[in-house]
C-alpha cells in the first residue's frame, strides 16, 4: 500500500487475518502504518524510482490516498504491476473537473458546475444559477397553479435570488474542508482568483444532510455494497458516521447503492469506492468520490460482517467479496480529534473511558496530537440510534478533552 497513514495502518491489521503481509511505502518511519507494519519502505509517492523499487515482489499495489501521479501508475501497470485502482479510474478522484465532466456525461446527479478562471466567470455562473432557480420556480408554480403550499415551497416571496453564494473548489488536492471556499460575492471571488489556484465552481446545494455510499469492486467485476450511512460534518471535517442512515427510505437507500455500483462499473474502479452524497428535497446529488478505504467506512471494523479494510484487500487480490450486513441495528463512529495540550495523557483518558463505557471500541492511529487533527476514532454499537450516538460522541469528546 502506497501511503503510511491510518488507512494503511488499519488495512495492515486486516491483512494479518487474511494471512497476508502488507508492505507500506511511507514518507516517514513515524507515520501511522510505519509504526506497526513489518515491511516498511521509506519514499515518496511522487518518486517513480521509489515506486518501482517498492512494487518489486508485490502481488498487488494499492493506495491509502489519491495523490500518486497517474503517469506513474500507468508506467507501473505497463511494466506488469497489478496496481489498483488504475490510472484511468483514480484520475476521477484526483481531479474534480475531470470527475464532474465524467459524471455529467454519465447522467449522474451533480450540482450545477463550471470551470472558471476569472471573477467574471464566477459572476456569470452565479447569474446562471439564479436564472436556473427562477425557471424551476416558474415551472413548479405553473404545475401547481400557484397553490399556497407551492408558493411556500419555492422560496421567499419577493426575495431576490442572485445565485450567490457559490462553492469554489480547487481542481486538485484538498481534503477535510481544505481546498473548498464559500464565495458570497465578487470581492471574495477576486481574492481567490488572484491566488492562481485552478478552480471549478458549483451551486450551493440546499441539502438536508450528507450521506455516503460505500461499495467494493473486484477485477472480476464482483461488487458489494454497504448500508448507506449519514455523515455529520463540522468545520469541513467528518465528526460522526451513523449506520444505517436514520430515517432513510429503502427506496432512496437502494438508489444510492445502485448509483455507487453503477459508478464503480462505469469508472472501472477496483477496490473501494466511496460516493459522498448530498440528500436534498429533490433527491441525492454526488458531492465527491474517493477510491480507497474511507472515513465514512471506519464503523465497519466492528459494525459490519466484513470491514472495509478487509473488503478492499479482497477486491485488489480478486477474492470473492465479503458479507456487508450490519452486526447491530445501530452503529455510530465518532472521530477523535486532537485537543489542546496539557491535562491527562491519552492513555489515562482511555482508562477512564473504558471504566465508564466498556462497550466503546477505540482505535488510535499513533499520531502526534495537534488541535483538530484526526488521531483516532470510537465506535459504539447497540439497538437505539440516539443512545448509541450519545455514547459515541461522549467517548470521542472525553478522549479529546479529558472531560
Amino acid at each position: 500500500m502506497v501511503g503510511g497513514g491510518q488507512l494503511a495502518r488499519m488495512t495492515h491489521q486486516a491483512a494479518i487475518a487474511l494471512g497476508q503481509s502488507l508492505r507500506v511505502l511511507s514518507e516517514s518511519p513515524d507515520d501511522s502504518a510505519a509504526l506497526v507494519a513489518a515491511d516498511v519502505r521509506i519514499g515518496t509517492h511522487t518518486d517513480l524510482a521509489a515506486l518501482r523499487e517498492f512494487a518489486k515482489g508485490c502481488d498487488a499495489v494499492t493506495f491509502d490516498h489519491e495523490h500518486v501521479p497517474t503517469g506513474h501508475i500507468a508506467v507501473l501497470a505497463a511494466e506488469g504491476v497489478k496496481i489498483y485502482p488504475g490510472a484511468e479510474a483514480i484520475v476521477f478522484a484526483q481531479d474534480k473537473q475531470r470527475m464532474r465532466e465524467r459524471l455529467t456525461d454519465l447522467g449522474a446527479p451533480v450540482p450545477l458546475w463550471r470551470p472558471v478562471s476569472s471573477v467574471s466567470d464566477i459572476s456569470d455562473f452565479a447569474a446562471m444559477v439564479a436564472a436556473n432557480r427562477a425557471a424551476k420556480r416558474a415551472t413548479a408554480g405553473a404545475a401547481q397553479q400557484g397553490s399556497p403550499a407551492q408558493r411556500i415551497g419555492t422560496g421567499e416571496a419577493g426575495a431576490e435570488d442572485t445565485g450567490w453564494p457559490v462553492v469554489a473548489k480547487a481542481v486538485r488536492g484538498g481534503y477535510d474542508g481544505r481546498g473548498v471556499w464559500m464565495l458570497d460575492g465578487p470581492q471574495a471571488a477576486e481574492e481567490l482568483v488572484v491566488s492562481g489556484t485552478p478552480l471549478i465552481v458549483e451551486e450551493r446545494v440546499p441539502l438536508r444532510r450528507e450521506l455516503a455510499a460505500l461499495v467494493a469492486r473486484s477485477p472480476f467485476g464482483q461488487v458489494a455494497a454497504y448500508p448507506v450511512v449519514e455523515t455529520v460534518q463540522k468545520d469541513g471535517i467528518c465528526v460522526e458516521v451513523l449506520a444505517p442512515a436514520p430515517g432513510l427510505s429503502e427506496e432512496r437507500a437502494l438508489e444510492a447503492q445502485q448509483l455507487a455500483i453503477d459508478l464503480a462499473n462505469a469508472l472501472g474502479v477496483v477496490g473501494l469506492l466511496a460516493v459522498e452524497l448530498f440528500e436534498t428535497e429533490a433527491g441525492i446529488v454526488v458531492n465527491e468520490l474517493a477510491m480507497r478505504p474511507h472515513n465514512s467506512g471506519h464503523w465497519t471494523i466492528e459494525g459490519a460482517r466484513t470491514s472495509q479494510f478487509e473488503q478492499h484487500l479482497r477486491a485488489v487480490l480478486d477474492y470473492p467479496m465479503g458479507e456487508t450486513s450490519l452486526t447491530a441495528p445501530a452503529v455510530v463512529m465518532a472521530n477523535v480529534l486532537g485537543g489542546q495540550p496539557g491535562g491527562m495523557s491519552i492513555d489515562e483518558r482511555m482508562h477512564h473511558l473504558f471504566a465508564s463505557d466498556p462497550g466503546a471500541r477505540v482505535h488510535l492511529y499513533g499520531k502526534q496530537i495537534r488541535p483538530g487533527r484526526k488521531i483516532g476514532h470510537v465506535t459504539v454499537l447497540g439497538d437505539d440510534m440516539n443512545e448509541v450516538r450519545a455514547r459515541a460522541v461522549r467517548a470521542a469528546k472525553w478522549l479529546q478533552e479529558g472531560e
